[in-house]
Parts: C-alpha cells; sequence; structure tokens
C-alpha cells in the first residue's frame, strides 16, 4: 500500500533532501493531465472529503472525471476512505461508490487480520516475560472509537525497554516475522514471507510490519522531543499493555501529527484520531498533559496539530486548551499554523518546499541545522531512504531516486517537481478509472 500509516518514506525524504522531485517532463509517465490540474484536484478534492467527513452534507460534489478518480487517490493518501464509505450522506458516481465499496470490504478484512496478529503478539510476549506498550492505532483499537475497519494500520508500534530488545527478537521468530531493517528510529519487523504492496488504499494483503521502539521521540524539525517516560503505566505486565493514560495517547497522537506536519505528510485519520480522543479528557487529564512537556521548554508544538483538528473537527477541543497551546506557540510558527490547511501540510500537496517545516525552528541555529541536514544528509538517513525504496518498489515508476544526491538538490533548489510518493497514488487512481470502464464494457 502506497499510502499505509507509515510515514518513513516521507520522513526520511524531508531529512534527506530527496524529496524534493525533479520536473515530470524529464521522465516518461502514463499518460496523466498536466501537474497544475493534479494539484487543483487533489486540493479541490482533499479539503471537501475532509469537511464532508466531519460535517457530512447532502449535496454531491459536481466533479469532472479526473477529480472523482483523484478524489480516490486523495482519500486513500488521508487513510479515510473507510470512514467516508459508511459516513457519506451522497453516491457519487459508480466508479466512486465500486472504490469505496472495495475499501470497506478490505478494510473489514485487514481489521481481522491485524487482530489475529495482535493475539499472536500478546501470546508470545506474555510466554516470554516482555512487557510493551501498544502504540497509536493499536491502541485506538481497543476504544470504542471506530467500527470494525474504519481505522486503517499500515504496521504495529509496541513501545520496548532495551532490555527486552533480544526477548522481543525472539518474540518475532516465534510468529514468522524477521528483522527487515535497523534505524535509529526503530527496529523494522516483516513477514517472512513478502507480498508485494498493493498501490492504492487498503488491502488484507498488504504486508503488516511490526516497528519495535524503545525511544518515541520527533525532530521538530531538528531539536529531538522526546516523550518516552510518560508513556509507560505505572505497572507494566508481559504481553501488551496500554499507555499510562488517555493524556498519554493524545499525547503521543499530537506528536506525531506534529512531525507528519512538519514533513508535510499528515493524513487526515491522524486528525481524525485527535478530535476523537480530545473530548474525553477532563479537565485534569488536559493540564496534565500540558504539563508534561515542561522538561522540553513547554507544550510550544502542541498547537499546529491541536488548531488543525479543531478546524477540521469544530467543538471538540477545548477553547481554553486551544488558547493554552496558541500562547505556548512562538510567533513564525502560529503564524504559519493559522494559514495552513490539510492540503498544505498532507501527501496531498502535490510540491513539497525546499525546506518543508523549517518554521517549526526554534532558533536561527535551527534552522541553518536543519537546512543542512537537507542538503547534506547523513550516510545513515541515505541507508534508510535506500531501505525504504526497496520497501516500496512502485515508487520505481518515477525514476527520481536513482540520480545522484547533487543532481537532486539542484532539481528541488530551482524547480518545483511532484512528489513520487503522491504521482504513484495518482497514477494508480487514474489508470483505474480508465480500467473501469473497458471491464465493464467487456
Amino acid at each position: 500500500m502506497a499510502f499505509s500509516a507509515r510515514r518513513s518514506t516521507a520522513a526520511l525524504a524531508a531529512r534527506t533532501g530527496a524529496s524534493r522531485r525533479p520536473d515530470m517532463s524529464a521522465f516518461p509517465l502514463p499518460a496523466s493531465p498536466p501537474l497544475k490540474v493534479i494539484a487543483a484536484a487533489l486540493r479541490r478534492t482533499t479539503e471537501r472529503l475532509a469537511r464532508e467527513l466531519a460535517q457530512p452534507t447532502d449535496s454531491q460534489p459536481q466533479w469532472n472525471e479526473i477529480e472523482w478518480a483523484i478524489a480516490g487517490a486523495a482519500a486513500a493518501m488521508q487513510g479515510i476512505s473507510v470512514l467516508l464509505a459508511r459516513r457519506l450522506l451522497w453516491c457519487g458516481p459508480p466508479s466512486w461508490r465500486d472504490f469505496l465499496t472495495e475499501q470497506q470490504e478490505q478494510g473489514t478484512l485487514r481489521h481481522a487480520a491485524i487482530g489475529a496478529v495482535l493475539e499472536r503478539l500478546d501470546a508470545v510476549l506474555r510466554a516470554g516475560g516482555v512487557g510493551c506498550v501498544a502504540l497509536k492505532g493499536a491502541a485506538l483499537r481497543g476504544l470504542d472509537i471506530y467500527s470494525i475497519g474504519e481505522r486503517p494500520m499500515g504496521d504495529i508500534d509496541l513501545l520496548v525497554r532495551s532490555v527486552d530488545l533480544p526477548s522481543t527478537a525472539a518474540a518475532m521468530a516465534k510468529i514468522d516475522y524477521v528483522e527487515a531493517f535497523k534505524s535509529q528510529r526503530h527496529r523494522v519487523y516483516a513477514p517472512r514471507r513478502k507480498v508485494a504492496p498493493r498501490s492504492l488504499g487498503e488491502h488484507v494483503d498488504n504486508p503488516l510490519k511490526i516497528e519495535i521502539h524503545t525511544v518515541v521521540a520527533e525532530a521538530l524539525p531538528v531539536r529531538r522531543i522526546d516523550i518516552t517516560a510518560g508513556l509507560w503505566p505505572d505497572t507494566v505486565a508481559p504481553g501488551l499493555n496500554a499507555y499510562s493514560g488517555l493524556s498519554a495517547l493524545l499525547l503521543h497522537l499530537l506528536l506525531h501529527a506534529a512531525g507528519s506536519m512538519r514533513a508535510h505528510a499528515l493524513r487526515q485519520i491522524q486528525l481524525h484520531d485527535i478530535a476523537a480522543i480530545a473530548p474525553l479528557l477532563s479537565a485534569a487529564q488536559w493540564a496534565e498533559l500540558l504539563e508534561s512537556q515542561r522538561d522540553h521548554g513547554g507544550p510550544w508544538w502542541v498547537l499546529p496539530p491541536l488548531a488543525l483538528a479543531a478546524r477540521y473537527y469544530p467543538g471538540r477541543v477545548p477553547a481554553d486548551v486551544l488558547r493554552a497551546a496558541r500562547k505556548a506557540c512562538p510567533r513564525l510558527l502560529r503564524i504559519a499554523t493559522e494559514r495552513q490547511s490539510l492540503t498544505d501540510v498532507s501527501w496531498s500537496n502535490l510540491h513539497i518546499h525546499a525546506f518543508p517545516g523549517i518554521a517549526w525552528s526554534r532558533t536561527p541555529l535551527d534552522a541553518l541545522r536543519f537546512a543542512q541536514s537537507r542538503v547534506v544528509p547523513s550516510r545513515h538517513s541515505l541507508t534508510e531512504l535506500q531501505f525504504a525504496l526497496a520497501d516500496q518498489p512502485q515508487l520505481a515508476q518515477v525514476p527520481w531516486y536513482g540520480l545522484a544526491h547533487g543532481r537532486r538538490i539542484l532539481r528541488w533548489l530551482f524547480s518545483r517537481p511532484p512528489r513520487v510518493q503522491t504521482m504513484v497514488s495518482v497514477l494508480a487512481a487514474l489508470e483505474s478509472a480508465r480500467a473501469g470502464p473497458a471491464k465493464a464494457g467487456g
């Protein structure tokens, strides 16, 4: 699946500068509309679907065939296909209805498959005496927030203590998972049997990876915000454990969304998570969440994801919390936040700036360090990028990553080329739309 819940390729590309894409006219691609048409359609469909998901209307969009096809790409990239299938009040053309119906079926099948893996994980971790925290999507499954299949998961994230890494590796082997890659952020385990991912949306056969974290942190854009200590519950039993509380879960969702926004890799499902959890917190829990960031200079980074969630899901975030977050936010980041839409900071943004998220810099030195990391990426970052590319072979449709890094730098400094990941999803949606009438005619 080109756009799973993971941000690995986006985050790596944003750090290395490889997220700048070449002028697509330099490469042969399947027939597609001009980039200006695609960019406009992505923005139009993304924003409309985002509003419909939060506040459904009975007014069907008046989109042309290209826009309806690209709407499928937008829904897949934003992780909201199944939610749309169950909540839209209008039907759309047959191709759109078929897409959502298929996504609903696959989402249900995948939900069951993920549940089976989680049960096996819990059993082998218990047997090995390993206690861990089930993070993000795995934790949300245990709450009465989503119906079956509505919340996509591209992988299972677990927080494990460093001392338990050997025992965790042994547990992975027992469920036939092997280590695929080790990075500074996590260790990635994948099923021993390899299956090529589908290029658009949810599918039960898409590989389900397990990411083992010993630290939960994000670089914003270069200063690391580490929230690990507050996520562990007071008592950790062998097997899968819940967060220390709802405020810890929401704090992690906010940090993950902040990192995604910084890299222009947000998905609407992340805002939906925040909007679903926010009303469940008491005033004391909100105070606990904000106070937990005192060791990192206060909750300066919380406003962007909170404000964006509040913009698309009115009434879900308490006004006094937004005021406190706005007060703690640096001026430049606050100004940038007020101007941003979901499209601007998500996969639906076809064009990426040379230095995405530089407004998150706290000082001029931070901005300089971030720019340097884009132009001169570390060897480790480039190695991570190569693994991500090998993991997503569909990205080879656009031969960009094969270029020398110096040539890529020149391209993204002097042009506005499209993102490979976004184009792959758009091309898949357009190809599916072209194939539909032919299949029907046969």
